[in-house]
């Protein structure tokens, strides 16, 4: 239930400890009820909060795009302006006089602002701010066509402070625009701004001043606060103390009587002290109260002040000595120690918060006394405490004066023991997520302190805080705190070793940085919590996590495909085997539900479309045609295959001077002569009567069989030379160089293996052992058949066709750039291999 309405009796602390926290990791929701979703627009995102899993951000529909926003009426403006002041509190008549001697700087604030001005008030802490904004604010009404808009910049950023003043001006539930929505709306804001308790200055205010042109401000901020930018054109007023005599007429007034000699005496002595601040003389009124009383019948059991309090003579009585100056200038002791017990347990709770009051409504829950909601008045009433935006928190100085008196005795286990009554009551049903983001200074300190500290649970209560208090934040669009929160949730969650927790905070950010437009954090955070959840197999997290960082993806221009649904820049795709498909080097995708759309500023590739699959697809294509090379010109692949073609040259330039170097010493090279013939059955080998040896010179004479010789032939080979190719010279005699004369070289085969450096030309003696042998042989048989046949064809025929063919048919090896890997020699045996006249 919302503590602010419909207060039930345990909300009157009628309870023996505060509610029960939910379990660690349990969702924002009751126990036993379901998780609170709310969806909202930001920007062109619509964003799910899902408590459990992690929030959703995809684009926004167009059917859910949000109407124009309209602007508040003057009513609606009112009830919000009662809806964002803190609590009303019963307070002295003293306190709510007139203002003293502010009338000067009222009346000139008010002719700035309606000129359109904007104003900047200086003044320290306790001068009396806060009531000078609410006493211009009061005059200025109706000034502007959006009237008096009024602001709290107590802990926010100049951003925030224009999300607010969007907020406050414009109709928009659920709704916040982007950047550049938000400026263009901002500008029709025709309003008077106050806001209260500034801490930005400099290029800060000047984005807040650029982007409301509009509107006319009214600042308040203390001396420490950076100065405006000398082009921002503020005016500038200082607030200091009030005269002697306003300071006397302040005290009288808080005392409720007139002052005595000494005390006026003493009024005077403080004045001089405190540089005439108000706050000091109403926390000096308090102290005169006291001395009034008698000690513990000062409060009724409702915490108040009594009605017959003795006043001694009537005159200001004799209940004892006036406090020093020394008393004075440091009052918060004295002062807490003349009020309730349930007045001091609630300032104990504020030191343990770091000086932040949680709502009235939570003071008997976490004080355990059924009345200390009543306290809170009589707390502003002496001083000790000031409006702070919606809520109050510690006057200055005044945490530092408890702090040193003791007051921060068992903080720890008291912002225990607030972490754990927010953490069940942000989750409870009945409480709206507006009501929870007002209570986010209370819920933040709470959770700094647990973050901190290493006492034992802590950080885990800490980290069940946020998890419960992140969501209403973010649903209430309060995404200050919303952040807050999760970084101290995500600290939290590290200490205490819970890593789901820490995973769910990292993808919170990650949404929020997504949201705002950081998409570089959001990247950064959302790839942190999926492999968090990753290493947990968090299956439907990690599913979250991958959308949004898809969706970061596809904003930032870097959007990759899934692997399989395409082949990265500059990688080919392997050509298909005969026995199996090609497929993309990044894998076969599952299921190709959509094609991915086409980028026209991507680098282009070159890839290889294989339609067959199995057998078929490399047989050239039996339903289409084969193999299909797209090339799309990217530099990447042309240099490479540049690079390949002249990988292939080189290596076939390789071969080739290594099959030639075999008959560099001279030979013919595996040319047929007419006198190389082999007949077969002499010696039971078909070697040829004539061939070159293994070394030196070749004079022609023969190599034995699997010497390896240049020119040799390889038993079973079927008369194959298996020596390299020699280069063609031409077709001429290879004697002679004339190819008539080819009768006269059979007689004589000594003289035939010339020189075959500089063969045909050169037609030198040969030595060496055909001497011996092949001059019986060839004698017999070559003088009869070469002189009638090869006197005709020779000189028409091997001039043009042994050009081309010479290299391919007289070979012994395979050509090196044959395309199937196989060559068959051209020579024959008998005749084909070299019998007959010279040619």
């Amino acid at each position: 239930m919302d503590p602010n309405t419909n207060r039930g009796p345990e909300e009157y602390g009628e309870q023996d400890a505060p509610a029960p926290a939910p379990a660690a990791g349990g969702s924002a929701a009751a126990p036993g009820g379901p998780a609170r979703t709310v969806q909202l627009v930001s920007g062109p995102y619509l964003l799910t909060v899902n408590p459990v899993d992690g929030s959703e951000i995809e684009p926004c529909p167009p059917g859910e795009q949000p109407a124009v926003p309209g602007k508040h009426g003057p009513e609606e403006r009112a009830e919000l302006a009662r809806a964002a002041a803190p609590p009303a509190l019963p307070v002295s008549a003293g306190r709510q006089g007139a203002l003293l001697e502010r009338a000067e700087e009222t009346d000139r604030l008010v002719r700035l602002l309606s000129r359109g001005r904007s104003v900047r008030v200086t003044g320290p802490s306790g001068s009396g701010r806060t009531r000078l904004l609410d006493a211009v604010a009061t005059a200025c009404e109706g000034l502007a066509p959006d009237g008096v808009v009024r602001l709290s910049g107590y802990r926010r950023t100049p951003t925030d402070v224009m999300y607010e003043l969007f907020a406050a001006v414009h109709r928009a539930p659920l709704h916040r625009p982007d950047r550049g929505e938000l400026l263009r709306l901002l500008g029709e804001i025709g309003a008077i701004v106050v806001l209260d308790d500034l801490e930005f200055g400099g290029a800060a205010l000047d984005e807040l001043l650029g982007a409301t042109p509009e509107c006319a401000f009214l600042f308040a901020a203390t001396p420490d606060i950076a100065a405006p930018s000398p082009g921002s054109h503020l005016e500038e007023v200082s607030l200091g103390g009030i005269g002697r005599d306003a300071c006397r007429e302040l005290l009288a007034g808080v005392v409720g009587r007139p002052l005595t000699d000494d005390e006026a005496a003493w009024a005077a002595d403080l004045w001089f002290e405190s540089e005439g601040l108000p706050l000091r003389f109403v926390q000096a009124g308090a102290l005169l109260r006291q001395r009034t009383r008698t000690g513990q019948d000062t409060f009724d059991a409702y915490g108040e002040h009594s009605d017959d309090a003795a006043a001694g003579d009537g005159q200001g009585g004799t209940a004892g000595p006036l406090p020093t100056v020394a008393e004075a200038a440091s009052p918060a002791p004295l002062i807490a120690a003349g009020l309730s017990e349930a007045a001091r347990e609630t300032l104990r709770f504020a030191v343990a918060l770091g000086g932040e009051l949680p709502h009235q409504a939570h003071l008997p829950a976490l004080a355990q006394d059924t009345h200390a909601d009543a306290a809170l008045g009589a707390l502003l009433d002496c001083g000790l405490i000031t409006p702070a935006g919606g809520h109050y928190r510690l006057a200055a100085t005044v945490e530092d004066q408890l702090t040193a008196a003791g007051y921060d005795d068992g903080a720890g286990e008291r912002a225990l023991t607030a972490a754990q009554h927010y953490a069940w009551w942000a989750g409870h049903p009945s409480v709206t997520p507006e009501r929870a983001a007002a209570e986010a200074d209370a819920i933040l300190a709470a959770m700094s302190v647990l973050t901190g500290s290493r006492e034992s649970g802590h950080p885990s209560a800490a980290v069940l805080l946020a998890r419960t208090a992140a969501p209403a934040f973010a649903a209430a669009l309060h995404w200050n705190a919303w952040e807050r929160s999760l970084r101290h949730g995500a600290e939290a969650a590290r200490i205490a070793g819970e890593v789901a927790e820490e995973a769910y905070f990292h993808h919170e950010l990650g949404v929020l940085a997504l949201c705002t437009g950081n998409l570089d954090r959001a990247r950064a955070e959302l790839e942190a919590s999926i492999g968090l959840r990753g290493v947990l197999s968090d299956r439907r997290g990690a599913v979250a996590g991958r959308r949004a960082l898809a969706l970061v993806a596809d904003r930032s221009g870097t959007f990759t495909p899934p692997a399989g649904t395409a082949t990265p820049a500059g990688e080919e795709v392997p050509d298909a085997r005969t026995e199996e498909s090609a497929s993309p080097p990044g894998g076969v995708p599952a299921a190709l539900a959509a094609a991915p759309a086409v980028d026209a500023t991507a680098p282009t590739v070159v890839t290889h479309a294989v339609t067959g699959g199995g057998k078929n697809a490399g047989k050239g294509g039996t339903r289409t045609g084969g193999r299909k090379a797209v090339v799309l010109g990217a530099r990447r692949n042309l240099v490479a295959a540049a690079a390949g073609a002249l990988l292939v040259a080189v290596l076939g330039t390789v071969v080739t001077l290594g099959a030639v170097s075999g008959n560099d010493n001279g030979g013919p090279g595996g040319k047929v002569k007419t006198e190389q013939s082999a007949e077969p059955g002499k010696d039971g080998d078909g070697l040829p009567a004539d061939q070159p040896g293994t070394g030196g010179s070749r004079t022609g004479q023969g190599s034995r069989p699997g010497t390896g010789g240049p020119g040799s032939t390889a038993p079973g080979t079927g008369g194959r030379p298996t020596g390299s190719p020699a280069p063609s010279t031409g077709a001429t005699d290879p004697t002679t160089g004339r190819p008539t004369d080819g009768g006269t070289n059979p007689t004589d085969p000594t003289t035939r293996p010339t020189d075959p450096t500089t063969r045909p030309t050169d037609t030198g003696t040969g030595t060496g052992r055909p001497t011996d042998k092949p001059t019986d042989k060839p004698t017999d048989k070559p003088t009869d058949k070469p002189t009638d046949k090869p006197t005709d064809k020779p000189t028409d025929k091997p001039t043009d066709k042994p050009t081309s063919q010479e290299p391919t048919g007289t070979t012994g090896n395979p050509a090196p750039s044959s395309a199937n890997g196989s060559s068959s020699a051209a020579t024959t045996t008998s005749g084909g291999t070299g019998g007959g006249t010279d040619v």
